[in-house]
């Protein structure tokens, strides 16, 4: 039996799902499903399964449809007994944590994103999508002040989540040019991002 997961191949979110299956030795078992999810014309295969109508949206073996990205790799930790989710103290609280701030950083690309190429030119607002961008800037920053974060014998679902943050930063925004400015942490990803489930590609 698989795992189903409606998969786009530019998703920061889906991809965190699947580098996770990847680290958890579950890869083989998560089968991707055609999406076409969109922030305006909606994709009603997936509202029938989630009504947020967002990748990713898992279905496990048993027929279980979980969402967000938070919950099915979670969801996936258990399912290959792993150690992404450290089970309790403060380890766990951090791991959480530093989850956030990717996803927060990865928050903020997706609505600069949807800026440049979803809303009419004519009702942009740069100032907003300079904003949007910032919250990766301060946790660059923040990243770069507090090193053990992202020490590279970490391996949990909070470095996991910043690694695919820097990735769509990188996919979507060229110009950004962040490791000038925080090469601290342009030094953890050069090494960070050579583990096998962050060199990975997935296609339908």
């Amino acid at each position: 039996m698989s795992m189903k997961i409606y998969f786009s191949p530019f998703s920061p979110y889906v991809r965190k799902c699947l580098v996770t299956a990847h680290e958890l030795g579950l890869n083989d078992r998560v089968q991707l499903l055609p999406s076409n999810a969109n922030p305006v014309q909606r994709d009603q295969q997936i509202i029938a399964q989630n009504p947020l109508g967002k990748v990713p949206t898992l279905i496990t073996d048993g027929g279980a449809v979980l969402y967000d990205s938070r919950v099915i790799c979670e969801y996936l930790n258990e399912v290959g007994n792993g150690g992404l989710f450290p089970r309790g103290g403060d380890a766990r609280w951090e791991a959480l944590t530093l989850q956030a701030l990717g996803d927060g950083i990865l928050d903020g690309a997706q609505i600069a994103r949807y800026e440049d190429v979803a809303r009419p030119e004519a009702l942009r607002w740069p100032e907003w999508r300079t904003a949007q961008l910032d919250k990766a800037e301060t946790s660059m920053d923040h990243l770069s002040t507090n090193p053990n974060l992202i020490a590279l014998n970490r391996v949990d679902i909070g470095t996991l989540t910043v690694a695919c943050a820097l990735w769509y930063l990188d996919l979507r925004f060229g110009d950004f040019n962040w490791r000038a400015r925080h090469p601290a942490v342009a030094s953890w990803y050069a090494e960070f991002s050579k583990r096998p489930s962050l060199q990975a590609t997935w296609s339908l």
